[in-house]
């Protein structure tokens, strides 16, 4: 065999390969953005070798095929790789320090929110959440410290599978829980789930055989889960997914409710009218009379992701209008699986208030009039999720978790409680009268922070370091329902310095400064996530004092500022999206600048020849400003310019990434009229 034909096969062979690897890499990303996860990591897990510019994506969309199928700590070292490999994601960093804490890596957790929240991301919920985090990474070691060494889990083997398990509830002497039993596969590359059931007696020492709950409440094309019974037992809601079929009601998760017919069985489920078909709602729960339920819903108005709304239910199951439950319980982040015991408390799981790990349990309490939410602790929770909690009639404790040492994805655990008799001797941890409870009620003392704003105002001149200000306006806008509430205005000191101005709890602000010769800035602030827990608390009045600092560009005739890359599609000009986006951001620099002309100015890179660059860059001027004109900004204030490849920032570019750099869009200050007299 010649070295020549061996050489022809090792290129041939390598194309091959390289080509198959394209190819499973491209399958990947179709799979990921179908929402099938396990199918993408299979694909995306076979690409080798990839051109650099790729590495970081490939790894970060392996790291949240992980996360969104709820396996953060497999993701961790993916998101590492896209990091070093260069991915720039403010969300990526965001989801990496939740991984970290999932993991028990506390201290680099705090490191990473501490980055995210540095990186000014636009994203106020994920912002919110951070600073929520940045002050629960403190209280890691105190809820540790609540522990309830009575209280031991064990695992329900004899329910629990290599699946998934939870939102178990005892009813009519049967343990029902929601399990992934179903012969179809989801996209998470487990079965559907379906709500069975277990024979069992009163302190649960004896398990039946699991089977399905009723033939009336299954379809073998949805995820159907997480039951709750009326009192007497006789009426079921339950949430179900839809099947991706026409014949669907909603295109996400709703309510259904069954009713339990003498010598029948159950009827056929019909959708809960309180339930929001535009939305994802489920986890239901009755209260103990029965004429409340509860459930978790992502509807549009609520405070964060996931929100824990109530709705009043007459004799006849007719509903009446969802309440939701408020800032004191929901957060940016998810609240579900609430659950209410016989005396009244409300359980329910969050990754928002402070807690171990990912979802905790939590009870809400009231003490003084208001409404506090307690972490429950060891062993109720772990760094894993810990969610579903439901209690018996006799005092037994059901929980779910996906913490380490489990069977499965997601268990039942199970706490035997004492004997009635014993159990009345028990003291009621709230109980004021109780000379016992003096350190839990001195805990419960709503202490008081006093909030305030303060900053620094700084020139930026082009190549030189910012110094302080002298005479700049700030000016401070409360923003409620979109409407801005003036609440203060300063003038920055000859340090640069300005407030400090008081704040108020969860509320969102705007601050805005200016000064002639230098571009208005505005930037949000928000206090959402940002109160102190009071576990943190050690004074009765605490201040406290928020610090910010901006820069104001100096304008001068021909000063040029760049934008955030536009993208438009290949050979096309028109405003996408994401384009839009950016796009708006300088439609409030022309609106916050009303005396600003510019010229908008948009370059290619050198690929193509130079009079199509030109016609295409020219082309995508002119749509950016018709853009900016259709929101209500003078046409006679903007000019469009295509420059082509006339004007590369880096010449002769080797790859994407060089070639990105040199694809821009800039605008350059071409007038500051005279301000009217």
């Amino acid at each position: 065999m010649s070295r020549y034909f061996i050489l022809f096969f090792a290129l041939t062979f390598g194309g091959l390969q390289s080509f198959a690897q394209m190819q499973s890499y491209k399958k990947g990303l179709s799979s990921f953005d179908k929402g099938f996860y396990d199918l993408a990591i299979k694909d995306l897990s076979k690409v080798k070798e990839i051109d650099e510019t790729e590495k970081a994506n490939l790894n970060y969309k392996i790291a949240e095929s992980y996360r969104l199928s709820n396996r953060w700590l497999e993701a961790i070292p993916y998101f590492e790789k896209a990091f070093e490999a260069g991915l720039a994601n403010s969300e990526a960093i965001f989801n990496y320090a939740y991984a970290l804490k999932a993991n028990e890596e506390y201290d680099k957790s705090l490191t990473q929110f501490e980055k995210f929240v540095a990186s000014k991301s636009t994203d106020k919920v994920l912002n919110e959440r951070a600073n929520r985090e940045l002050n629960t990474l403190k209280l890691i070691d105190d809820i540790k410290k609540t522990q309830n060494k009575d209280i031991t889990f064990r695992n329900l083997s004899e329910v629990n599978t290599e699946g998934m398990e939870f939102s178990p509830m005892v009813s009519n002497g049967y343990l029902i829980y929601s399990g992934t039993r179903k012969d179809k596969i989801y996209s998470n590359g487990l079965p559907f789930l379906g709500i069975y059931k277990v024979k069992v007696n009163p302190t649960i020492s004896e398990i039946g055989k699991p089977e399905l709950f009723s033939p009336a409440i299954y379809d073998s094309e949805r995820n159907e889960g997480s039951p709750s019974f009326s009192p007497d037992g006789k009426t079921v809601i339950f949430a179900r997914g839809n099947s991706g079929k026409r014949k669907d009601l909603s295109p996400d998760v709703d309510l259904y409710m069954s009713r339990l017919v003498p010598n029948t069985g159950w009827t056929e489920p019909k959708l809960v009218s309180a339930s929001d078909s535009s939305s994802w709602d489920g986890c239901p729960a009755f209260s103990g009379d029965g004429k409340t339920l509860y459930f978790a819903s992502n509807r549009l108005g609520g405070v964060g992701g996931m929100d824990i709304y109530r709705v009043n239910m007459d004799a006849s199951g007719r509903f009446g209008n969802p309440v939701n439950m408020g800032k004191a319980i929901n957060t940016a982040g998810d609240e579900m699986f609430p659950f209410v015991s016989s005396d009244g408390k409300l359980y329910f799981a969050s990754d928002g208030h402070p807690g171990l790990g990912k979802l905790d349990l939590f009870v809400a309490v009231r003490s003084g009039g208001k409404i506090s939410v307690e972490n429950m602790g060891l062993p109720f929770n772990s760094p894993m999720d810990d969610f579903g909690l439901s209690m018996d009639d006799n005092g037994n404790i059901f929980i779910t978790s996906n913490r380490a040492g489990g069977k499965g994805s997601d268990d039942i655990y199970f706490y035997q409680a004492p004997p009635k008799t014993e159990l009345a001797q028990n003291v009621d941890p709230l109980d004021p009268l109780n000379p016992k409870n003096s350190d839990v009620n001195k805990s419960l003392e709503i202490k008081q922070v006093n909030y305030y704003l303060a900053g620094k105002i700084n020139s930026n001149v082009d190549n030189a370091k910012p110094v302080p200000l002298d005479g700049a306006r700030v000016r401070i806008f409360k923003i409620e329902g979109g409407i801005e509430e003036s609440i203060a205005e300063v003038v920055t000191t000859a340090a640069g310095a300005f407030g400090p101005v008081k704040l108020e709890e969860e509320a969102d602000y705007l601050i805005l400064a200016d000064k002639p010769e230098y571009l208005t800035k505005r930037e949000d602030f928000s206090m959402f996530g940002r109160s102190i827990p009071q576990q943190l608390l050690k004074k009765t009045v605490t201040d406290t004092t928020f610090f910010t600092t901006m820069n104001l560009d100096k304008i001068f005739i021909g000063k040029t500022f760049r934008l955030e890359n536009i993208y438009y599609d290949l050979d096309k000009f028109d405003i996408r999206p994401d384009a839009a986006l950016e796009l708006d951001k300088l439609v409030q620099i022309l609106k916050d600048n009303p005396l600003l002309k510019i010229e908008l100015g948009s370059h290619t890179d050198s690929q193509g020849t130079d009079i199509y660059n030109i016609r295409l860059s020219q082309k995508r001027a002119e749509s950016a400003i018709n853009y900016i004109v259709s929101k209500n900004i003078a046409r006679d204030r903007l000019t469009a310019k295509g420059y082509g490849e006339t004007e590369l920032i880096i010449q002769n570019a080797k790859n994407d990434k060089e070639h990105q750099v040199n694809r821009r869009t800039e605008f350059k200050v071409l007038e500051m009229t005279a301000a009217a007299e």
